[in-house]
């Protein structure tokens, strides 16, 4: 095959994933490159004390056509699992749970009779967040560039203020979506993403909002299938290969760096970036070079900058200004059953999240691993494993009493620096599109512009959109190369609201 014909994936999270299957569907020759010796991106597992973790705790909802589109293109959509009903158990110290339950009504009367029991709010309180929840929808963010960018700057916080919800309301309500889905409180994050996270996930069908869960470990479900289905396709994928610098060639784009092995079909490939020495392939080998008449960058946005800086310097620049927001997952194991349900909510607590993980995981008979999620934790980042058992142990015991007489096996933090870009007022001028000025040159990637938050919705929506730009500079067909949607007979079409949190 020519040249002109080649596509280099820089990146082998699910967005890069998606563009090279994509890509090789319409026939052009696909090498992938990944820094790490697994794919997956930020969706991984690792080993450790004999259990198999998730680094964060991904969920998605029924309304994420492309995702459970590329699930199923993975063979591993029987690895997920979607609520008939949307319910979200809401746990508060001192309080009997509450259960947050949709109805069959259409949208958005779904929710009206679960939030008028809400006893978390006033009575006064769920009115008033019955009104906003209707100014919400009346929010048309599809009207003009100009009316988005409006909503763009401005946060959700002061638009929730001026629509009578106070302080209160937002913590034990609003904030229940927003932190998990935009990885900031409502008080600091966009209006604009804020809006379409709450339009799209909970008031634009009755189902829209039903949760889906990963019933494997991510590993199981992302990385391994898809370096089978991109063998299969004939993406050539080479892992452990860092990419170090990009340059315009005569034939298009030529990707240097230091190169690792070529993936095998019989090789794992979910070994977590806790799995030891060497997870960072390239150091120490020989530099490699890969020519391709077209190039995607599907790296963090902040990798991709410093790609991008030799070539495109304006462009590096608003990635650079994207910023990040943290991320960190507590992983307790319980020597007994402390809490009965799949997850968890909580409301005047540390706690945001909880998951029981313990089967995913192989946790021992009679044993119980609770994954804490904690999106916005930038005073989480800062604190030290001791002080974070400290803080976290006995919130978990005022909010599950069983957990009061257990033992505590194991105790375990991970932390993503910089999990997802910030979703801040002024950020939709900063995220760019596919293609860029370099003809040929495509970047991918959650902060790409695809309308959404950093979720698993958004890393396939911009993969599918960079395979096309992609194609389209080689001039090769597109059409065919993007894999069918999930069912989207509820009326919620595409779309998801998760991520490295819990509700994204």
């Amino acid at each position: 095959m020519s040249a002109d014909r080649r596509v280099v994936v820089v990146g082998g999270g699910v967005a890069g994933i998606t563009a090279a299957l994509d890509c090789a569907a319409a026939g052009a020759s696909v090498t992938l490159l990944e820094v790490r010796r697994r794919l997956g991106g930020a969706a991984y597992s690792f080993q450790r004390d004999g259990l198999e973790m998730d680094n964060g705790q991904h969920v998605f909802l029924r309304c994420c056509a492309a995702y459970r589109g590329l699930l199923r293109r993975l063979g591993s959509d029987h690895l997920v699992a979607v609520q008939p009903r949307l319910e979200i158990p809401v746990l508060k110290p001192g309080s009997k749970p509450v259960l947050l339950r949709r109805s069959s009504l259409p949208a958005p009367l779904q929710l009206a009779g679960a939030l008028a029991r809400y006893p978390h709010l006033t009575l006064a309180q769920r009115l008033g967040a019955a009104r906003a929840a209707l100014a919400l929808m009346r929010l048309d963010r599809t009207s003009s560039g100009r009316h988005e960018q409006q909503l763009d700057r401005v946060t959700l916080g002061d638009w929730l203020a001026r629509h009578g919800q106070g302080a209160g309301a937002v913590s034990a309500l609003w904030d229940l979506i927003a932190l998990p889905a935009l990885n900031l409180p409502a008080a600091e994050a966009s209006l604009a993403l804020g809006a379409f996270v709450f339009r799209t996930g909970l008031l634009s069908a009755a189902d829209a909002g039903d949760i889906g869960f990963h019933r494997a470990t991510l590993s199981q479900t992302i990385g391994g299938p898809a370096q089978r289905a991109l063998l299969q396709a004939g993406v050539q994928v080479r892992l452990g290969w860092r990419a170090e610098r990009l340059e315009k060639s005569a034939g298009g784009l030529r990707v240097h760096g230091r190169g690792g092995r070529a993936a095998e079909s019989e090789e794992r490939a979910d070994e977590g970036e806790h799995a030891g020495a060497g997870q960072r392939g390239g150091e120490g080998s020989e530099a490699d070079c890969v020519s391709a008449g077209a190039a995607i960058l599907a790296v963090p946005h902040t990798r991709a900058a410093r790609l991008l800086e030799p070539l495109l310097a304006d462009w590096a620049g608003r990635l650079g200004a994207l910023g990040s927001s943290p991320i960190v997952n507590l992983h307790v194991v319980y020597d007994r059953q402390v809490y009965n349900g799949p997850f968890a909510a909580g409301v005047g607590t540390p706690v945001q999240y909880l998951f029981d993980r313990s089967g995913a995981s192989g946790a021992p008979a009679g044993c119980q691993y609770l994954a804490v999620s904690l999106s916005a934790a930038e005073r989480e980042m800062g604190m030290s494993v001791d002080a974070l058992r400290e803080r976290y142990l006995p919130a978990l015991r005022e909010l599950l009493p069983r957990a009061r007489q257990a033992k505590v096996e194991s105790f375990l933090v991970t932390r993503e620096h910089a999990a997802t870009f910030r979703a801040r007022p002024g950020v939709g001028a900063l995220r760019p599109g596919p293609r860029t000025a370099l003809p040929g040159l495509v970047l991918a990637g959650a902060w790409t512009d695809t309308g959404w938050p950093a979720t698993l919705e958004g890393a396939v929506l911009s993969g599918h959109a960079a395979a096309q730009s992609a194609l389209h500079a080689l001039g090769v067909e597109p059409d065919g190369a993007r894999a069918p949607d999930a069912d989207t007979s509820t009326g919620a079409g595409a779309g998801a609201i998760p991520r490295r949190g819990p509700v994204a």
